[in-house]
């Protein structure tokens, strides 16, 4: 921030560096993963008022008790949407060393394809199951304010994504292939094993460890032979092996771990309309001796948990089955 502030100072243009706290971004008190609550930009408006450049500290902010705070993975796209939207702004540039979004990971699937343009629902569920352009509490501020968000290559350009609101079904069918290499699902089971869901629950949430797809099934009166279980993204968790084994020796027997896993996810508007994408996906993955651990169905994804060892190749097979991409 200083060094950019000092450059444009001497190319004759006025600057202010500030760091979040400065510009008035607001978490939660999750010190290493912290949520923008709100943003209150009073004193960016007064040096742009001044005539002045501001730049701000990305991935940081102060929490309502006044401690500094970071805001994880992706926290400095979530700073720029943020104080766009506090700013009322049409629309939020992002540049990166790529530009913009493509139907799956490039690095994985060599023909994977540019995308253009995308939905605000479609870039969160990429976010979501593991997409690394940008965050999902970025697009979030962004749906909620109508900012066109521009994800474009600093070092290339010409080419870019624009996420913004698209009217429903003018894009059906699957759009991008996702993935998440590390991830591990916690089951319990036993008497009543939604009370042993809450305190896992609780414990992971002291521990700043956020959970996902959550399946409690078979309550009965006497709470018997109920089961539980949820995903948890481990790859940008510090410690988690230390939490993990916190959190077995508080559960006991009734918890167990599956880990070596990875999700796949198929993601895209329509997906819901028909049993068919997940059918198909189902029958790609058997034909290729892939095997699935669990399935979760939102109206934008289809994700299914494989073998870690097994999950570039299901990217690669499922862009290459081109009848599952948008044409």
């Amino acid at each position: 921030m200083a060094l950019l502030s000092m450059a444009l100072h001497e190319r004759g243009l006025g600057a202010v560096s500030l760091t979040g706290s400065q510009a008035g971004i607001i978490t939660n008190d999750r010190h290493n993963d912290a949520q923008v609550i709100e943003v209150r930009p009073f004193r960016v408006q007064d040096e742009m008022a001044k005539g002045k450049v501001v730049i701000i500290g990305g991935f940081q902010g102060v929490s309502y008790k006044r401690d500094i705070t970071t805001l994880g993975r992706g926290g400095s796209d979530t700073t720029a949407v943020a104080l766009a939207a506090a700013l009322d702004a049409e629309r939020c540039e992002i540049y990166s060393d790529v530009d913009g979004v493509y139907s799956a990971d490039p690095s994985i699937t060599a023909d994977a394809r540019h995308l253009p343009e995308l939905s605000y629902p479609v870039m969160q569920e990429m976010s979501m199951a593991g997409a690394k352009v940008l965050h999902s509490h970025a697009v979030q501020f962004a749906k909620e304010k109508n900012i066109a968000i521009y994800a474009r290559s600093a070092f290339e350009p010409g080419r870019e994504t624009v996420i913004r609101r698209i009217a429903p079904g003018t894009i059906i069918g699957v759009q991008a292939v996702v993935s998440q290499k590390q991830v591990e699902r916690i089951r319990l089971h036993g008497e009543d094993a939604q009370v042993l869901f809450k305190q896992a629950a609780e414990f992971l949430e002291s521990e700043q460890v956020p959970i996902k797809e959550v399946n409690v099934t078979g309550i009965t009166t006497a709470g018997k032979h109920s089961k539980a279980s949820f995903v948890v993204s481990t790859q940008n968790i510090y410690g988690w092996d230390q939490i993990k084994a916190a959190l077995k020796n508080k559960i006991g027997a009734r918890i167990d771990f599956d880990t070596d896993l990875a999700a796949l996810s198929l993601i895209g508007e329509g997906l819901n309309r028909n049993n068919l994408p997940l059918l198909d996906a189902l029958d790609l993955l058997d034909q290729n001796a892939i095997l699935v651990f669990g399935i979760t169905t939102t109206s934008f994804r289809i994700s299914l948990l494989v073998p870690r060892d097994q999950v570039e190749k299901g990217v690669q097979l499922f862009h290459s089955a081109h009848f599952f991409l948008c044409q």
